[in-house]
């Protein structure tokens, strides 16, 4: 699949989570946000091990319940404080601060370059959140902006970690692990501090329904599949086509109106985007990096041996030939089958 295909799939997980502010004030009732946070994940979890029939090896647990708490326990925790303490406008506005944070864990976590058009970029989209989402009502409170800015930091930890962190196994496995582990997790949470869920009407089921197969199962296996695509950085600054779906949503769905001011950020949001994901592009080996790579993969040893004088690099000679009888380490299998 292009890199174009897995750009717009990516997106399209986050265009859905712009969904979940209309779905949640409209259809939910109020007041229990742990509990519909766990409700969210965890069915969703369960299904997909049932589709998946994969469950994770011991050696992979730690890892499984570290990634579900960072991308749905605490993240989720976290935002339902800064919700319930920030106006949604300046929850959007950290939000989108998680970028940065990708761009900067990325580098000491996985060793990507730091590009100095991508944090611009990161930058710009930033700011046409902010004139996106902005009002004249917004309040700042101090709790709701550390809990914005954790929960930020929280999902830009388990995105870079979801990337260096890539198991023998199929991207809805993987997302089948994180939130049933998630959903564990915010359980006994939910038990403790909240009371039990009345009396559902249809359309809250219809929007659990909504929130968990498709805001929960679908869209984070979108984002888990691209986040091993695609580099980090680049998955991360789609994230800010969520805030502007959510805004487009209620214009259309709520008739809410639009400003010239949110319409300007609308377009630098799509610009900053656009250009972020032009920045994290992987440059096209030179000829010259390519020859300078192949030479130290003959020599056997980078920086110590060379290729022989007066030898054609390239030649079948160069390069070892396997014996009729030799096995692949099982290492190799596995990968060859993923």
């Amino acid at each position: 699949m292009s890199r174009t295909s897995d750009l717009m799939l990516t997106a399209l997980a986050p265009a859905i989570w712009g969904s979940t502010y209309i779905v949640t004030t409209e259809a939910l009732p109020q007041g229990y946000p742990l509990t519909l946070a766990m409700a969210r994940a965890l069915p969703a979890g369960l299904l997909l091990l049932a589709l998946t029939r994969c469950l994770p090896p011991r050696d992979w647990l730690g890892r499984t319940l570290l990634l579900g708490a960072l991308n749905f326990a605490v993240f989720w925790t976290l935002l339902f404080v800064t919700a319930h303490r920030l106006p949604g406008v300046v929850a959007a506005t950290l939000g989108a601060t998680q970028t940065l944070m990708v761009i900067a864990l990325s580098r000491g976590l996985l060793g990507t370059p730091v590009r100095p058009l991508a944090v611009g970029a990161a930058m710009a989209g930033i700011l046409g959140v902010a004139l996106l989402v902005l009002g004249p009502k917004a309040t700042l409170d101090p709790l709701g902006i550390a809990a914005g800015l954790g929960g930020a930091a929280s999902m830009a930890v388990g995105t870079v970690l979801s990337r260096k962190w890539q198991p023998p196994v199929s991207a809805l496995s993987f997302t089948a692990w994180q939130l049933t582990a998630g959903g564990v997790l915010l359980l006994p949470v939910a038990l403790l501090f909240e009371p039990a869920l009345p009396r559902l009407s249809a359309p809250a089921w219809a929007g659990l329904l909504w929130l968990g197969l498709i805001g929960a199962a679908f869209s984070y296996w979108l984002w888990f599949r691209g986040i091993a695509r695609l580099d980090p950085g680049t998955a991360s600054i789609l994230g800010m086509m969520s805030p502007l779906t959510a805004v487009l949503l209620g214009w259309v769905v709520l008739g809410q109106a639009l400003s010239g001011m949110q319409m300007t950020g609308a377009a630098i949001v799509l610009i900053a985007v656009w250009v972020g994901q032009a920045a994290n592009r992987k440059r096209p080996e030179t000829r010259k990096q390519a020859v300078s790579r192949r030479v130290r993969w003959i020599g056997g040893i980078e920086g110590k041996e060379a290729a022989t004088p007066g030898r054609r690099i390239g030649a079948a000679a160069d390069f070892p030939q396997p014996r009729e009888e030799e096995e692949l380490p099982e290492t190799f299998r596995i990968t060859a089958i993923r």
